[in-house]
């Protein structure tokens, strides 16, 4: 198994749906107050600028919030979710196009008790970094990273060969709001792990 470390121009690319796809079996790191934890990431989801109901920058909504979706790819966009939740997207494509990717979970292997402490939980279960509020906590990743590089050295993201990964792909999670673009089959998720929100 090889893997090298992601450069800007990887999410770049114009097609959100494919990345998304991709990034399934990649490695996820971050180094924060000088504690490394990362993990395999399995599950992901897609959203476009344009013409995708489910998006935030949909119809070029441009506001505080969005602003960092309209620039280049492979910057991290963190919102909070229901006031609770920090949710970390990758932001794809190039500047005006506000494409992102929400990492949904990932299976943890380097700096789990780390982790652990983070999430305030005894031991690993597939909880820890299942579902995408919980996988900002695992990571350490808040609303203080918005806008940070996704190809740094406190965040960045490894790609790896890994051809045993069987990946599934099915609609996205609690977007009823978006009508018919609820329907399309934009989650990816890793088949065989056990760290996936929903099956």
């Amino acid at each position: 198994m090889t893997s090298d470390r992601l450069k800007p121009k990887f999410f770049q690319s114009g097609n959100v749906v494919n990345l998304a796809r991709q990034l399934i079996g990649y490695k996820i790191y971050t180094k924060i107050n000088s504690q490394i934890t990362s993990g395999v990431i399995t599950e992901t989801e897609a959203y476009a600028g344009q013409n995708d109901k489910a998006c935030h920058a949909h119809l070029g909504r441009f506001t505080k919030r969005t602003s960092v979706m309209y620039e280049p790819g492979g910057i991290a966009y963190i919102y909070l979710c229901y006031g609770i939740h920090h949710l970390f997207n990758i932001v794809t494509n190039s500047k005006g196009n506000a494409d992102a990717i929400l990492i949904r979970a990932f299976e943890p292997n380097l700096g789990i008790d780390h982790m652990l402490k983070r999430r305030s939980k005894p031991k690993l279960d597939k909880t820890l970094t299942s579902g995408p509020g919980n996988v900002s906590q695992a990571l350490g990743l808040n609303k203080n990273h918005n806008k940070k590089s996704v190809c740094s050295d406190e965040i960045w993201i490894e790609k790896t060969d890994n051809p045993s990964i069987e990946i599934t792909e099915s609609t996205r999670i609690g977007i009823d709001y978006a009508e018919e673009d609820a329907k399309l089959p934009w989650r990816f998720y890793n088949k065989t792990s056990k760290f996936v929100s929903v099956r």
